[in-house]
């Protein structure tokens, strides 16, 4: 997954995760959203985030298979499920969040040997 390090003003040598949350919204979430527009949702979206103990990196709206694209660090995998499953919960939007990772992570990655043996050989 994608990590920043958190500033050392922080007094913390921390690595953050990254994760994409990709939403696409309900009849009654579309309704919401004419009511409120796109900025106060980008803002409920926000506060949210932060209640969680992450922060909001970007949030787009498309036309596209998925209506919202969020990227946002959040503190572990815990926090980010917990995130998902009160989004969804609500209703509104079904959603996905997704850890993503860096090149630097696949590089990263790539170097590690692991054994594995195909099915059937």
């Amino acid at each position: 997954m994608a990590v920043e390090r958190l500033p050392a003003h922080l007094g913390v040598d921390a690595e953050v995760p990254k994760f994409l949350l990709q939403s696409t919204y309900t009849l009654d979430g579309l309704k919401g959203l004419i009511t409120d527009g796109g900025t106060k949702r980008v803002e409920v979206v926000r506060k949210t985030i932060e209640a969680s103990g992450g922060r909001l990196e970007s949030m787009y709206f498309s036309f596209g298979k998925k209506d919202t694209y969020v990227l946002c660090d959040m503190p572990d995998h815990k926090a980010a499920a917990a995130l998902a499953i009160a989004i969804r919960a609500a209703g509104g939007v079904d959603s996905r969040i997704t850890p993503v990772l860096t090149a630097e992570e696949i590089d990263e990655a790539v170097r590690v040997k692991e054994a594995y043996q195909p099915p059937g050989r």
